[in-house]
């Protein structure tokens, strides 16, 4: 599952899981367990994931979350289109109107 750029992917998997693959460093690590990431070893090293059955809607949360910490940390991260959670819009405050009369 590792990018050929070396990024980060956080995909969801055929079974409907949310698995992260790629290399990752401790500070990566430490940043995906703090997002909710679960880390089970595996014959290959680990198994990143996020637990199983707390919905789409807390998957795709937590997904997004992650892939924003770590793209602020500036590591290249590629995060699956159907897990990404859209911001709200942000509407602009009006402008504000002083009553100014000479």
């Amino acid at each position: 599952m590792t990018d050929s750029n070396g990024s980060i992917r956080i995909t969801r998997g055929q079974g409907g899981q949310v698995d992260v693959g790629g290399v990752l460093d401790p500070l990566a690590a430490d940043i995906l367990r703090r997002t909710g990431f679960l880390f089970e070893p595996s014959l290959r090293g680990h198994w990143v994931r996020l637990p199983f059955d707390m919905g789409c809607d807390w998957e795709n949360e937590r997904a997004t979350w992650a892939a924003e910490m770590l793209t602020a940390a500036r590591y290249p991260v590629y995060l699956d289109l159907d897990l990404r959670v859209d911001a709200p819009e942000k509407t602009a405050p009006p402008p504000h109107r002083h009553a100014y009369r000479p």
